[in-house]
């Protein structure tokens, strides 16, 4: 069949294409574009080759590819969009709704594909979640990767099962009323594999730190963006994924008077528009900018929501009693107090580990809760600590139900990481296997000086390159009996934030309560409903009462007060 081919390389002279071992002439078009139509079958191999300073290149990846079999180095695949989709009774979700739950594909399952974890969906749905968000899915180098190290944009990575996977795995959620969002980075590239270099400006010249930065605001960047936007266009309507979480949005270089977070928001409206379900847009920042989360009529960039890592920052340093790195601008009750009735930690005040003020106020009156995203833990929150261990592999079963309660049960729109909901007892250490030797002892390197300098002992962390540090991470699925009643205790807390509709008021709306000084009790709620917690290993007795919904730990609601043994807590229906 006939298909167009197109690609932008302004830094070339000419440009044909390998196809199946036959070479064909690309027309040279305006701005560095080429084209022309080509003959391709699906699964049609084929590559670009460049002629620059008299000499053509070996054939190189389509920018824009969609499959790669051979990995990043390989020739890309034709792909189709055709796809038999089941999910035209299917309405969408609005954040406001979701309640996520974040997995790695390579280790969710013992087999580490899409198909696999569609397997999963039904245990997903009784357990209570209605939202699926994929770590990053597009290709890198090797086998084994977090996901931030993508150089395709366009592509699912071949051992996860490819781009149809991909689809069956949306369309077996949507079966289920269960929505999925993919992770996606657009502030770097990847640094094995990535060719984008050899066409044009696609790079801005410096790093993030994580790979080389995406050209959004230099010469050139016109295309840059329309690339990147053709991406978010792709996965939110040919792939019907329901919204896209956007990777360290603090990292973008992005210097123009439009920001391209306002011009993603523009194309989910128009996909949504097309099929009439929701399409959302959260941001992973450290800025503490109300703008990101403000609607575009009031200056804002309209995005639906965004990760808060202060929240969890503020329970955690609580209950495991680290204050080192970044927790040490955190550890105290009235600190945590103070996060949940502003939203964030930082607004416009002094950070003393960043040593300068950061942040800026939410709208409490304007903002609603559910646009702030938290969670006990994430995979940074896990996988960024020196041997990948999650909490519950080193607070009690306790200690973490109290730190579920209050995250569930919050105002906020809530996620959980893969396996905290029955206690996973495996790491989920931070792993790669790039096929440049070089660049695998840089990251090695890289990790020992990132965690000397917040204090962590560098022998504790894993050889990111073996392949025991990938195995370790997957998650054993045979559950003890401690672990069956940390499930039943997450399963219970969901159905009681579904059922009571607890959650979501304004900010300005909820109480949060946190008693004198050297009180370690805490109690928050919103109407009838009312969180009471124990952050120590003592008993106390906070100042309220109610019909216990739930509780965990020592819990005895007497009159006006609720005696709490230690790390317990307790929903109340109030009187």
């Amino acid at each position: 069949m006939s298909f167009p081919l197109k690609v932008w390389a302004p830094y070339a002279t000419d440009c044909r294409v390998l196809i199946d071992g036959q070479r064909h002439d690309l027309t040279p078009g305006e701005q560095g574009w080429f084209g022309g139509e080509v003959e391709m079958q699906e699964g049609s191999r084929y590559g670009f080759e460049l002629l620059k300073d008299g000499e053509w290149s070996t054939p190189l990846p389509d920018p824009r590819t969609r499959s790669q079999p051979e990995g990043v180095h390989g020739l890309s695949e034709w792909v189709t969009a055709d796809f038999a989709w089941n999910d035209h009774d299917y309405a969408g979700r609005q954040l406001n709704e979701m309640v996520i739950y974040e997995l790695h594909t390579g280790v969710f399952t013992p087999e580490g594909t899409l198909d696999a974890a569609a397997e999963k969906l039904d245990y997903l749905q009784d357990l209570g979640i209605n939202t699926v968000q994929l770590m990053p899915v597009q290709p890198f180098g090797g086998d084994r990767n977090w996901g931030y190290d993508g150089v395709e944009l366009y592509a699912v990575h071949a051992s996860y099962g490819g781009p149809r996977a991909l689809k069956r795995f949306v369309d077996a959620a949507h079966q289920r009323g269960m929505a999925v969002l993919l992770d996606v980075v657009f502030n770097h590239f990847g640094p094995d594999g990535n060719y984008l270099g050899a066409f044009g400006p696609y790079t801005a010249g410096g790093s993030t730190g994580w790979g080389e930065v995406v050209n959004l605001s230099m010469a050139g960047s016109d295309h840059v963006r329309s690339f990147v936007l053709g991406a978010v266009r792709q996965w939110l309507e040919e792939f019907h994924v329901d919204g896209l979480r956007l990777d360290a949005v603090h990292a973008y270089d992005d210097r123009r008077a439009y920001s391209i977070m306002e011009e993603m928001r523009a194309v989910a409206d128009e996909v949504q528009a097309l099929d009439h379900r929701p399409r959302t847009l959260i941001a992973e920042s450290d800025l503490n900018n109300p703008r990101l989360i403000t609607p575009q009529s009031e200056g804002g960039f309209g995005l639906d929501g965004q990760w808060v890592d202060d929240i969890h920052h503020g329970l955690h340093s609580l209950v495991s009693g680290e204050t080192e790195g970044y927790y040490c601008d955190y550890g105290t009750l009235k600190i945590y107090a103070e996060i949940l009735r502003r939203g964030w930690r930082f607004n416009n005040d002094y950070s003393e580990f960043r040593q300068k003020t950061h942040g800026r106020p939410l709208d409490l009156e304007r903002t609603p809760s559910w646009r702030l995203v938290t969670y006990t833990t994430t995979h940074d929150q896990t996988g960024n600590r020196a041997a990948g261990d999650r909490p519950s592999m080193y607070l009690s079963p306790r200690q973490q139900v109290l730190k579920a309660t209050l995250t569930l049960l919050s105002p906020f729109t809530p996620m959980l990481f893969m396996g905290e909901e029955f206690g996973a007892r495996t790491p989920f250490p931070f792993f790669c296997s790039h096929t440049d030797a070089d660049l695998l002892q840089a990251t090695r390197d890289g990790r020992r000086r990132e965690f000397a300098n917040i204090g962590w002992d560098e022998n504790d962390i894993p050889d990111p390159a073996a392949e025991e540090t990938f195995e370790s991470a997957k998650l054993v699925w045979n559950f003890d009996e401690e672990q069956q009643e940390i499930h039943a205790a997450y399963k219970r807390l969901l159905a009681l934030r579904a059922a009571h509709d607890i959650a979501h008021p304004r900010l300005d709306e909820w109480m949060v309560d946190h008693g004198a000084e050297n009180d370690r009790w805490l109690a928050f709620g919103h109407g009838r409903f009312l969180v009471v917690a124990n952050l120590s290993d003592q008993p106390v007795c906070a100042p309220y009462a109610g019909e216990a919904l739930f509780g965990s730990g020592e819990v005895n609601p007497d009159g006006a007060s609720t005696s709490l043994g230690a790390w317990s807590c307790a929903l109340l229906a109030t009187r």
